[in-house]
């Protein structure tokens, strides 16, 4: 009886040997996959990062030049009334601004007012400024 009980306390102890040795292979598998994982990971992490860097050295560069832009602009408006000022008997510009403001391109002011298509421009886009 006890060799009987000793025969089945050996094979229970060689059966959870194996079951050991099959969880710790299973182990393994899940650590080998679990690091996969995390290079993945990793990588993707880093290049969202590069990403986002050239994505903020873009909007920095973009902010520098509207910057610049408004800088160049911004005495605009008082250049135009200068010119105004300048040649009194010229109505072009304000009528050009009139006809801006009910709709007129660029072309229409070329050839009711008589400016040069560089001042159609400006007048053109003084008047969307203003609007903004």
């Amino acid at each position: 009886m006890i060799e009987m009980a000793l025969g089945l306390l050996g094979l229970t102890c060689v059966g959870l040997i194996g079951a050991c040795v099959w969880l710790a292979g299973r182990l393994r598998e899940q650590a080998t996959l679990q690091a996969e994982r995390a290079a993945a990971y990793d990588q993707r992490l880093k290049e969202l990062s590069r990403r986002l860097d050239a994505y903020l050295t873009g909007s920095i560069r973009m902010g520098e030049e509207l910057h610049e832009l408004r800088r160049v602009v911004a005495p605009l408006p008082d250049k135009l009334s200068q010119i105004e000022q300048r040649d009194p008997t010229s109505l072009s510009f304000t009528q050009a601004a009139r006809l801006v403001g009910m709709g007129a391109s660029v072309d229409d002011l070329t050839h009711s007012c008589g400016l040069t298509k560089a001042e159609a421009e400006l007048v053109s886009r003084l008047h969307q400024a203003r609007k903004a």
